[in-house]
């Protein structure tokens, strides 16, 4: 049964429209009631990830073990119990199926990022897989990049980063801690086909390019709002760090290009969290919510308890589903070239910043249901973690909610307020922006959001 609940975070399905906006006071659920939350909590900690992780491995166990990693990668659950069942599946991991393996690997990459470095080369070495075999190299590439060994490359060549595959063969003598160059080799070696391969693809770029992206300069926004405000297109942007352990805002800009206010005249702002439970880079899935651009498709209601009730909004990305809904055309489109109509969506300017490609990559290799939603699951999980009281996902922009633990109402609702928001002026439909605007470490602020949008570049406003 707590697989089933767990495996639910996956889903999205909906029992009704959410067309009208909603108040605080129609909004109930029963799974934020004291009781619930400590039986839910007791279990965890006592049943799923403590007794299950202790049992034999054999083929009548391996599913509570799958079930164990599930609740290990949401709750961010690491415990003696938790390293004793980790220890075992390592053990056995070649007799795992697929998806117990995936789950046990995304598992050990969200709570034990140090651990298990030489385990997970061992796997890595013998893994046919091409999303396995990127999942370890995630895990062993940030063991390298957290312990500053990644860009250490020969003194006259400086770092590793950005280098060719062959670059890295030759130089490899000369920069043994970098990981960089060590695991592209490894995949080359093991896949010579990778660049026809999605993942491995973006794995090759990811390893080469990723800390020189983060302190890249961010595009101009005003560029962006004003493109979308020549565009008339309904917007939201969701304003993130590249440390997505700090929570970030959106903002909604109307089609007439003036961004919406409270009834005081400030810009109304909404936090949001991009990270997933496992903070797996956004290519991988379960991973952290890409970069890019989102169709916006309207709203409904979730059945999933660990959602919860508040309306969200619903999210299409690159290459999920018909293209005609996903560039919101009146007809059916045959074939059309993609990557150039989703460049289109962004200004001049901003198309050949590569981290807006995020999306339509992590779509291209087959991430799906991404959506904006709220959440009941209890922040105390997660009050030792920077995002505290806020809850990670599997992947979905998350907003604030905090409940009444005896009424079962919310009590605070950023999800509901993005929503009466986004209802509140005409067109039900538009895009989404997910942007990582710095790598400060520390929420994204409203005033830096005021910042953003308040200039006279952007005379809109």
């Amino acid at each position: 049964m707590m697989r089933m609940l767990i495996v639910a975070l996956l889903l999205t399905a909906f029992t009704r429209r959410a067309a009208a906006q909603t108040s605080r006071e129609d909004i109930y659920s029963q799974a934020v009631l004291y009781r619930q939350r400590v039986a839910l909590e007791k279990d965890l900690r006592q049943r799923i990830t403590g007794s299950n992780m202790s049992l034999p491995l054999d083929s009548s166990s391996e599913d509570k073990y799958m079930s164990a990693c599930w609740a290990i990668s949401q709750f961010l659950i690491y415990s003696p119990q938790v390293a004793t069942g980790f220890d075992t599946l390592f053990h056995g991991y070649n007799t795992l199926s697929y998806d117990t393996k995936k789950a046990f690997l995304e598992a050990v990459y969200a709570v034990a990022p140090q651990r298990y470095a030489s385990q997970m080369w061992s796997i890595l070495d013998d893994q046919p897989d091409p999303k396995l075999f990127s999942l370890c190299a995630a895990y062993l590439y940030r063991v390298d990049t957290s312990t500053g060994n990644s860009n250490t490359g020969d003194p006259e060549r400086g770092s590793s980063e950005g280098q060719t595959l062959a670059e890295c063969r030759h130089w490899a003598n000369f920069c043994p801690k970098s990981n960089s160059c060590k695991l592209k080799i490894r995949m080359v070696e093991k896949f010579p086909g990778y660049d026809t391969i999605p993942v491995l693809q973006e794995l090759a770029s990811y390893l080469s390019y990723h800390t020189s992206q983060q302190r890249s300069h961010l595009p101009d926004l005003s560029s962006l709002f004003a493109y979308q405000r020549a565009k008339k297109q309904k917007t939201i942007y969701s304003f993130q760090r590249w440390d997505r352990d700090y929570p970030g805002m959106a903002v909604i800009q109307g089609e007439d290009g003036q961004f919406i206010k409270d009834a005081q005249g400030r810009i109304q702002v909404f936090q949001q969290l991009a990270r997933s439970g496992s903070n797996l880079p956004y290519f991988i899935t379960d991973g952290s919510t890409p970069q890019g651009v989102y169709s916006i498709q309207g709203t409904d209601v979730s059945r999933t308890s660990f959602i919860g009730p508040t309306p969200n909004i619903q999210l299409l990305m690159p290459f999920e589903g018909a293209w005609d809904k996903y560039f919101h055309q009146d007809t059916a489109m045959s074939a059309p070239d993609s990557l150039q109509m989703y460049l289109q969506l962004l200004p001049p300017s901003w198309r050949s910043y590569t981290p807006m490609m995020e999306a339509w990559t992590a779509g291209r290799i087959g991430r799906t249901e991404i959506i904006a939603h709220g959440t009941t699951i209890d922040p105390e999980f997660f009050k030792a973690m920077p995002f505290y009281p806020m809850t990670p996902t599997m992947g979905c922009l998350c907003a604030k909610e905090l409940w009444n633990p005896t009424t079962g109402h919310p009590l605070v609702s950023e999800q509901l307020n993005l929503i009466n928001a986004w209802l509140s002026t005409p067109a039900k439909k538009g895009y989404l922006y997910v942007i990582n605007v710095d790598d400060k470490r520390q929420p994204i602020t409203r005033a830096e959001v005021e910042r953003f949008i308040l200039t006279d570049q952007n005379p809109g406003y």
